[in-house]
């Protein structure tokens, strides 16, 4: 696979399209722990002096080191922004973590508008064009393109899918401090051996997700 690429991107641009946001998530799998969903919009050259790694399938296929690494040139570029959108374990519950991701990627789109973009704002100018990795739209009237495997194909999506996945561990790693015992800090609420058997002995604790099935 080859790593992701402005191809996308540049086709819309061309349209003439100001805003182009890529969207992706991180945590639909775990047993514990909130989904978080990044939206991101790149400038409309490729970023100077921004070299992405090649072969990048998903965030999860990096490490944590170049996972931070990337977040961190990403940051440093005053014109690249995002938005972040966090469900808690307790919505999830309630609604599916199908549609909490959704909500997650809503309020990560809404977060974003707050960073100076102003396409939330009454006058509704610049429209963006959201690139949603996955199967499904979400419920915003922009118009939107789904794309299956859009973090191995799209920057904007791949760039979403790693600064969610820092996001959530950094949450996590600090969930660590108050629920020692389940190991957060190693397998961020994923249903691991050390997990499973940490939920075995000590049952649930307040950010499990109560919906899913632990054995």
């Amino acid at each position: 696979m080859s790593k992701p690429n402005f191809n996308e991107e540049r086709k819309l641009w061309k349209k003439g399209v100001n805003f182009v946001v890529g969207i992706d998530e991180a945590g639909r799998g775990p047993l514990a722990g909130p989904v978080i969903a990044c939206a991101i919009t790149i400038p409309e050259f490729p970023i100077s002096n921004f070299q992405f790694p090649k072969n990048v399938k998903d965030s999860k296929k990096l490490s944590a080191k170049k996972r931070e690494e990337i977040y961190k040139l990403l940051k440093k570029n005053p014109d690249v922004k995002w938005g972040i959108g966090r469900v808690s374990e307790k919505i999830i519950d309630k609604i599916n973590i199908l549609q909490a991701t959704k909500l997650a990627m809503r309020r990560a789109v809404k977060n974003l508008s707050k960073k100076g973009t102003g396409f939330l704002s009454a006058e509704r100018n610049p429209v963006p064009f959201l690139l949603i990795d996955g199967n499904f739209g979400i419920d915003l009237d922009f118009p939107q393109k789904s794309i299956i495997k859009g973090d191995q194909k799209v920057f904007s999506c791949a760039a979403a899918s790693i600064i969610a996945k820092v996001s959530r561990d950094r949450m996590m790693i600090k969930y660590h401090d108050k629920y020692p015992e389940y190991g957060f800090n190693r397998h961020k609420g994923y249903g691991t051996k050390l997990h499973r058997e940490a939920i075995k002995k000590y049952g649930f604790c307040d950010i499990h997700r109560k919906t899913f099935r632990v054995s």
